[in-house]
């Protein structure tokens, strides 16, 4: 288990350092089985009990005097198989993490590692908090943009083996982030709302704040979606511009063929007055007649450009 101060920084202490008349917010971190021991320490008017380990989205969750709710954070690293999940409970003079993981503890010491506040508050905290989940986001989807235009390139230069794939992978990707920017937003919804006036009128503008960031983020993520379907696009109109054009390569050789066949069918008959049969020179002249049908077809075909 971790305690926290929010003072300037985020401060270590001890757990007996959480008094009722404190003059600062607190932050603590602890698993499942330090939590149903120690909750009632914490003195939260909880009805509907966090739960780490029962986790399927990123919700919040207004009790009589707290707020509890869940994250389902995607690994960034792997979005398609991993996430982070853990709980808190929140109310007027802190915040509890439920968390088994160790992500949030994590994302605690980076932020004390790298925030100082001249006016410390909880808004402040949640702020960067949630900031730390979506942080890296941008530069994500900015690697998906330049990965899809160079899929792009390499299907307009008929490179398409194996593209599809991957960008069904990154639009696979993006919908799991859009599904839990949509969470996220709807959690933060809950707290700007403040129905047990736990924040300040003062310090809601950071939860404002928070709530524009992911707009944002959302918003991107939507025009990065539709990318993914502009390359799918972009790979069926090349993939039927290459079959067109093995079709009509085909139309061409069966159209200068048929004379041909015409020419063999009719000789093929053998009957027996056909003067042609018994000419000296009637071999060499169908042969000479079919390359000039040939020529003639490559000619016209060439012109018609459908050579």
């Amino acid at each position: 288990m971790s305690y926290y101060l929010l003072k300037e920084t985020i401060s270590p202490c001890a757990s007996e350092d959480l008094r009722k008349d404190m003059d600062f917010k607190y932050v603590a971190v602890l698993t499942t089985p330090e939590w149903e021991r120690d909750r009632d320490r914490f003195d939260m008017g909880i009805e509907l009990e966090p739960a780490a380990g029962n986790i399927h989205n990123t919700k919040a969750e207004v009790n009589y005097d707290s707020l509890t709710g869940t994250f389902q954070i995607p690994d960034r690293e792997n979005l398609r198989d991993n996430d982070f999940r853990f709980a808190f409970a929140l109310d007027e003079k802190g915040i509890v993490f439920i968390d088994d993981s160790g992500k949030a503890e994590q994302m605690i010491e980076e932020i004390s590692r790298t925030k100082r506040w001249m006016e410390p508050s909880l808004e402040r905290f949640l702020y960067d908090f949630l900031e730390q989940i979506v942080k890296n986001d941008l530069a994500i989807m900015e690697e998906y943009e330049d990965e899809l235009d160079r899929i792009e390139d390499q299907i307009l230069d008929s490179q398409v083996q194996g593209e599809l794939a991957r960008v069904n992978e990154i639009r696979n990707n993006v919908r799991k982030l859009l599904v839990h920017y949509e969470q996220i937003i709807d959690m933060t919804q809950e707290l700007v709302e403040n129905e047990n006036d736990f924040f300040t009128e003062d310090n809601l503008r950071y939860i404002h704040l928070f709530m524009n960031l992911m707009t944002r983020r959302h918003d991107s993520a939507v025009s990065l979606r539709e990318h993914t379907m502009q390359a799918r696009d972009l790979y069926n109109a090349q993939l039927e511009v290459r079959q067109n054009r093995t079709v009509t390569l085909l139309t061409v050789v069966t159209t200068i063929f048929m004379p041909l066949t015409l020419i063999a069918g009719w000789y093929g008959m053998n009957f027996r007055y056909m003067p042609e049969l018994e000419w000296r020179f009637g071999y060499p002249v169908v042969i000479g007649v079919s390359i000039v049908i040939v020529i003639f077809c490559l000619i016209f075909f060439r012109k018609k450009k459908w050579l």
